[in-house]
């Protein structure tokens, strides 16, 4: 064992020995203006103590120094310089990603997309947890205690269900996109899909947040992504993202589509505390990318939701003909009235729509050129154009 002359008690592998120069300190003990609790928290959902400089832990992992960097910026860890704070289990992530590309099972920059997804995802759910779920479980249960004091055993409790059930979930997930995959018809669709695209947006959000105070807009925003998540969910879409006042999201089917949209209308429409609400869908080939999804189909459901009616659904012709050519929706409603009359005169049951498409006049749309919007509804259902 050779210390460095930094004195970080460093071989010349990198590796760092606790005990050296002068005996075992404190591995959580704080640095100046670090909070010692924080650095308690740390190791706990860590696991393990600071031992690596930046350097030292690409140098032990095996990794260049740039490349090092490329993957944790992609996971969203700030620049540390020279301080110790990489443990053992951030040696064996670089190991493994440099690994995978050695192997040749992924590119280097499709290792950065991999941690880049990653981090994006888990930093928003870490936020989340932290900010709702931790802040209300470690309320004082009694007078006079204050917060850091049960924040410890909570998270200690927490920890291993957390992590167990966030594993179980990535796999379900996992298991249903592996699905999709290997029932493409073919190697492009597995990245450029024809999907069913829609954004659901808050009418009037920008006013209600100068009205409305932050903890009141904040439940409004939670209330609204969760029914429109549990919606979505619930009868075989996807939600791709949520931005506050508004959602997206698609589906493989136009059918499906349009249920969610008309059902996100309905049940906002039935809650009293929530804005009113418009749709916009439209129906094409989209890019996929990190659980994203892009493309003119993406951009021109956008701007149909920024022109829909309020409380209200608008689709493109292109999802109007899909949803027409599976007898899901007649092309007109005298379409419908002769395909009922011929079917009665023959004895048979008349053909049923779930849905009733209603044309709109053509416009330009900014970027997309002249559209002809059509209104969705249910079959028998109303809507006012306003």
């Amino acid at each position: 064992m050779t210390v460095d002359d930094t004195g970080s008690g460093a071989d010349a592998d990198g590796r760092v020995d606790p005990d050296a120069a002068g005996g075992r300190a404190d591995p959580y003990a704080a640095d100046p203006g670090e909070d010692p609790l924080a650095l308690r928290l740390e190791g706990l959902i860590l696991g393990a103590e600071r031992r690596y400089t930046p350097f030292q832990a690409a140098r032990t992992a095996g990794v260049s120094m740039e490349l090092a960097t490329r993957f944790w910026r992609a996971m969203g860890f700030a620049d540390v310089g020279q301080a110790k704070a990489f443990t053992e289990a951030d040696v064996l992530a670089l190991r493994r990603l440099a690994g995978l590309v050695e192997a040749g099972l992924l590119s280097e920059a499709m290792a950065v997309q991999v941690a880049r997804s990653t981090g994006q995802t888990t930093a928003r759910l870490a936020g989340w947890q932290m900010d709702s779920f931790l802040e209300g479980l470690t309320e004082p249960p009694e007078p006079g205690m204050s917060r850091t004091e049960v924040t410890y055993p909570i998270i200690e409790l927490l920890l291993p269900e957390l992590e167990e059930f966030l594993v179980y979930v990535w796999r379900r997930q996992l298991a249903a996109s592996a699905g999709r995959v290997v029932q493409a018809s073919d190697d492009e669709e597995m990245v450029d899909r024809r999907l069913a695209v829609g954004f659901a947006d808050l009418v009037g959000f920008t006013r209600l947040t100068r009205r409305m105070e932050e903890e009141e807009l904040g439940e409004l925003v939670e209330a609204f992504e969760t029914t429109a998540a549990d919606l979505v969910a619930a009868r075989g879409g996807r939600l791709i993202k949520t931005l506050g006042d508004e959602v997206l999201f698609s589906a493989d089917d136009a059918g499906v589509a349009a249920e969610i949209s008309l059902r996100l209308i309905e049940t906002m429409a039935h809650d009293e505390t929530m804005p009113e609400l418009r749709v916009g869908i439209a129906f094409g080939t989209v890019t996929t990318r990190m659980g994203d999804v892009f493309g003119t189909t993406v951009n021109l459901a956008s701007r149909l939701t920024s022109i829909a009616p309020r409380d209200a659904v608008l689709v493109d012709s292109a999802f109007a003909e899909e949803l027409i050519r599976s007898g899901e929706a007649p092309a007109s409603e005298a379409e419908a009235a002769e395909a009922a009359a011929t079917a009665e005169k023959e004895g048979e049951e008349p053909p049923t729509y779930r849905f009733a498409l209603q044309p709109m006049w053509q416009r330009p749309v900014r970027g997309l050129g002249v559209v002809e919007p059509w209104l969705l509804t249910g079959r028998g259902g109303t809507s006012s154009v306003s």
